[in-house]
């Protein structure tokens, strides 16, 4: 008998035949997509979210600050969420809290620095987050209805990670989030294996895994060998260092303070969400460091260059990040010198290559060295590799087996290793976001969709359609023509010619003949009109903007967008 047939016999020998209300798990995003990680695990009346994140915008979403997921199904089901748990505190699980929390009540629960980097951002939008608080512990375990969760302690690339372990009528959902198996962590704050251990002695229903590093072979490297290439780094130069990471990495930048105090350099932090990740974990013990090793970046333009070292934000190439500012020599505080080291201890997010690169070459213009090497000791993941996802397997062995986090390869391929590592394929389930996974007396099976997708936030408005992503695309593509009209409104004549504005529009004629074209054409329209057609603003406006279509695409082969202003006197 295989050890699935075991676990299964175990757990239901412990559960009635039977149930009422099955038990559903439903991704709203995270799988098929790096970000936007949200889960909903329901039970009859009672659900749980687990992570609220928020996904980066590609290039071609112009003007859109980031992107959340679509939360339309979870505000009907509102009134049943009994938690909201976070799982660690990057932007991709917690970014997208407050477009949840004013409409869902539910207490949040997370670690204290998890509810701590949080906690800002849900106050800048008017929600006062400590009456929904409910800090916890690993090992502690949280009552939600007919839901029981206990947070069982991870690695991960920053402190206060855990995995749930979600008690149901049904049996136990294991839920990793984001992981990795560092026997030897900054902190000394190791994986739980015991929790997993005895989870797994009770019997796990179905576990869900990152799969984040699914097609990389191996296992992880420590965090700490950062800390041991630094190390070496910080012997053997002889100007300044400014090292870019990400500005929640605490275990990185807690081992650069060490560095530097061992060295006798003075550090300096350079970005906004740097020194509040910092100022939060500081004031939580999570970063400890000696008085007089930490001073002001005005201060450091003072000092030798050999003693100074900066912590910056900007590792992908952000246009207004600090260091893409300090590449373009536009940094109020901070000039790059010829001679200076700047490590990208940070990997690269998918699309953000070409931001990146072009930083590095405005860096090098102005002397920097730069190391930049995706195989370098600089940096390593947060995530598990192959190796570790099949301890993870077998430490858990579950009895159902669901991939998450990450594109749908990195799905495909975690779920060949659990097949693998010997769960039955057809106990293997891919599933995308909106899908309903079903369990009711140990079944598995597939109960059609809820509506996801893709939210925009423009902080500047709030939410924004696809409509207007669309209109923000043709604009940066083709520009824009306005057709400045004067109609008199007694006698629905056109007064004088027509003005021809144009923006980001471009021809292979001149625009000066485009524009005469255009206007006659204006002209054209109006004066073929009828006088009731003329007296009909909405009309004359559609009638202007349809023959300049026209114009434009059969005589330039261009789409630009057209508006026309009509104005009566």
């Amino acid at each position: 008998m295989c050890y699935h047939e075991k676990s299964m016999k175990k757990r239901r020998g412990n559960t009635p035949s039977r149930r009422t209300s099955p038990l559903r798990i439903i991704p709203l995003g995270g799988l098929g997509e790096f970000g936007l990680n949200c889960l909903l695990v329901e039970c009859g009346s009672d659900s749980l979210v687990i992570d609220v994140g928020l996904m980066f915008p590609e290039p071609e979403l112009l003007g859109i600050d980031y992107v959340i997921p679509d939360f339309s199904y979870l505000f009907e089901k509102a009134a049943n969420v009994r938690g909201i748990f976070l799982t660690h505190g990057h932007e991709d699980h917690i970014g997208a809290l407050p477009y949840l929390m004013d409409r869902v009540s539910a207490p949040v629960y997370g670690t204290d620095l998890t509810l701590g980097m949080v906690r800002g951002r849900l106050r800048e939008h008017g929600l006062d987050p400590e009456e929904r608080f409910r800090p916890v512990r690993h090992r502690e375990r949280i009552s939600c209805g007919n839901l029981e969760v206990e947070i069982l302690g991870v690695n991960h690339s920053i402190p206060g990670a855990f995995a749930l372990a979600i008690r149901t009528p049904e049996g136990t959902i294991l839920h990793t989030a984001d992981f990795k198996l560092d026997l030897t962590p900054v902190d000394g704050k190791g994986f739980d294996f015991q929790a997993f251990i005895e989870a797994r002695q009770e019997g796990i229903l179905v576990l869900l895994s990152d799969s984040t590093n699914a097609e990389r072979s191996g296992f992880t490297p420590s965090e700490q060998t950062v800390g041991e290439a630094f190390q070496t780094v910080f012997r053997q130069a002889h100007g300044r260092i400014l090292v870019a990471t990400f500005a929640s990495h605490i275990h990185r930048v807690q081992q650069i303070l060490d560095l530097a105090s061992r060295f006798g350099k003075k550090v300096g932090f350079v970005g906004r969400s740097l020194h509040n990740n910092l100022k939060v974990a500081a004031s939580l013990g999570y970063v400890k460091y000696p008085p007089d090793t930490v001073c002001d970046p005005g201060e450091i333009r003072q000092l030798p260059p050999d003693k100074t070292v900066l912590v910056v934000t900007g590792s992908q190439g952000e246009p207004m990040s600090a260091l893409s500012r300090i590449a373009l020599d536009r940094h109020k505080e901070v000039q790059l010198r010829r001679g200076d080291l700047v490590i990208l201890s940070a990997r690269s997010i998918p699309g953000n290559e070409k931001a990146i690169s072009r930083m590095v070459d405005h860096l090098s213009r102005r002397g920097a060295e730069v190391l930049n090497d995706p195989k370098s000791p600089l940096h390593v993941s947060g995530h598990a590799c192959q190796e570790e996802l099949k301890i993870m397997l077998n430490l858990c062995q579950p009895e159902f087996f669901i991939p998450i986090h990450g594109n749908y390869r990195q799905l495909a391929c975690h779920a060949e290793l659990a097949a693998r590592s010997g769960i039955p394929r057809d106990r293997i389930l891919l599933t995308e976001d909106g899908q309903i996974v079903q369990f009711r007396d140990g079944r598995l099976e597939e109960a059609g969709r809820v509506q996801t997708g893709r939210v925009f936030i423009d902080t500047g408005l709030g939410e924004v359609g696809e409509i207007v992503i669309r209109d923000r695309q043709h604009l940066s593509e083709d520009g824009i023509i306005m057709a400045m009209v004067v109609i008199d409104q007694q006698t629905g004549e056109m007064q004088g010619d027509s003005e021809i504005i144009s923006r980001g529009f471009s021809a292979a004629i001149p625009l000066d003949q485009v524009y005469r074209d255009a206007a006659t054409r204006v002209r054209a329209t109006v004066e073929g009109s009828s006088a009731e057609e003329r007296s009909d603003l909405g009309v004359i406006r559609a009638k202007i903007q349809t023959d300049l279509k026209r114009y434009f695409r059969k005589t330039l082969k261009r789409h630009p967008m057209i508006l026309p202003v009509i104005m009566e006197t």
